[in-house]
């Protein structure tokens, strides 16, 4: 690791500029910006890693692929991240251009800095560190560059069905999300699925005067407002019948590990600008970010932020649903629409980004090593956290190809994903490719 260390110090200038040029690469998946250079761009940071590197057609996005072999005798371990970004949201709360990365305060402010280019890029920056240190790796490495997380990954797990005998690994490991809250070194065991939809409700074929038609016509927003109302309890319980079907409960080591990981609610709170906490059962901070959700997104009756006097015309709901392991998306989606119907049968249900969730336990082969290695980068204690809060397409390599998987969060707290002043805490970049490296190094000396 000292070794490790003084190359990250000595290269510590060319790895922050080749993250900025990286940053400067649109790469929306949602909208297609950026995408058709992206993705050679992406497959060329593969190969200036020393990997054998190809671009895989998904019929969707592309998938980016490198292997770099070791020695034979040593475990395979696959590598996920992915080169799509969020939309930059709105450009004037932006406090400098999103595709052009800017450093301010120790922190490098850009789409896709912690999400996902940054950490990814750690990671294959680690290959290289450790290839120019030793001449070699440690054990074999396949990296796998996903185009479609943002998007939900809808053909990941049909094409990695496709390249089952070369995903003849070991184990997996991942590089996204922020450490716990705790700001502490952090493993995560599993991640929750999601499914993200949107209810729209119709009324007349314009907005009404209130006036003229009040009482009369009928309000989509007031029936969408009614509808949610039956799906969420004051208390916090979710009220769609049947959705939470199959979720399994969390195992004692991973009530355990959830029991010792350090958290001040109030801490956390104060620092998002917040006096209380959401409605619960009584969980604490942890066991919550472990269960089911339910959240509404945003809402809105489209009339341009104007305040009038009307009956709107339409209204809209965006939301999505947080899955524990044992829940699976067609069930929910089955519960929802059956929800729907009963409740307002002429709302119209549409669904986006769709994953399942993913679940890897605390004894599961490879999990002692992969701690091992970002605490012995860290000189600290990692924790193991069971389930990530957000939601990766995890369940294609622990559920599609069986492999254990383990999350490697690299990325400050308040990276600020998915919204606008994304950033990456420099220092963090630069120990996370220690961080990266000690994992290898690490499962390499099995």
């Amino acid at each position: 690791m000292d070794s490790v260390r003084e190359y990250v110090r000595q290269h510590r200038a060319r790895h922050e500029q080749e993250l900025a040029d990286w940053i400067a690469v649109p790469s929306v998946s949602a909208t297609g910006e950026g995408m058709e250079r992206a993705t050679p761009y992406a497959l060329e940071l593969l190969e200036r890693s020393g990997l054998d590197a190809r671009i895989v057609d998904t019929g969707g996005w592309p998938l980016v692929v490198g292997h770099a072999a070791g020695p034979p005798d040593r475990p395979h371990v696959v590598i996920y991240g992915h080169y799509d970004v969020q939309p930059a949201g709105p450009l004037e709360e932006w406090h400098s251009p999103p595709f052009e990365a800017t450093i301010r305060d120790g922190r490098m402010y850009g789409r896709g800095t912690g999400d996902n280019k940054g950490q990814h890029l750690a990671q294959l920056l680690a290959l290289r560190a450790l290839r120019d240190i030793d001449g070699g790796l440690p054990c074999s490495v396949t990296v796998l560059l996903d185009g479609e997380e943002e998007i939900g990954s809808p053909h990941l797990t049909g094409t990695l069905t496709t390249m089952r005998e070369e995903l003849a690994a070991d184990l997996a490991v991942w590089s996204d999300g922020p450490v716990h809250d705790s700001y502490e070194p952090t493993v995560a065991l599993g991640v929750r699925g999601a499914v993200a939809f949107e209810i729209t409700v119709r009324g007349a074929n314009s907005a009404l005067h209130s006036g003229n038609w009040g009482n009369v016509a009928p309000n989509p927003a007031w029936e969408l407002t009614w509808l949610l109302s039956t799906m969420r309890a004051p208390d916090g319980r979710v009220t769609v019948d049947g959705y939470d079907a199959g979720v399994t409960p969390l195992t004692d080591a991973e009530l355990d590990a959830l029991r010792a990981l350090p958290i001040d609610p109030a801490a956390m709170l104060a620092g998002a600008g917040l006096d209380r906490m959401d409605a619960g059962h009584g969980q604490d901070v942890n066991e919550r970010l472990a269960t089911p959700t339910f959240s509404i997104n945003s809402l809105t009756c489209r009339d341009n932020d104007e305040h009038r006097t009307v009956i709107p015309s339409v209204a809209v709901a965006r939301c999505d649903l947080r899955l524990a392991c044992g829940q699976r998306s067609e069930t929910v989606i089955a519960a929802l629409r059956a929800h729907i119907e009963k409740h307002l049968p002429h709302a119209e249900l549409r669904f986006g980004a769709i994953m399942e969730a993913s679940r890897t336990l605390p004894d599961a082969p490879y999990a002692d090593l992969v701690l091992r290695g970002v605490t012995e980068a860290h000189g600290k204690q990692a924790l193991a956290v069971p389930a990530l809060g957000g939601s990766l397409p995890i369940a294609a390599l622990t559920d599609g190809l069986a492999l254990p998987c383990y999350g490697i969060a690299l990325a400050n707290v308040d990276e600020r994903n998915h919204a606008p002043n994304e950033n990456f805490e420099l220092h963090r970049f630069h120990q996370g490719i220690v961080t990266a490296a000690g994992v290898l190094s690490s499962i390499g000396r099995r």
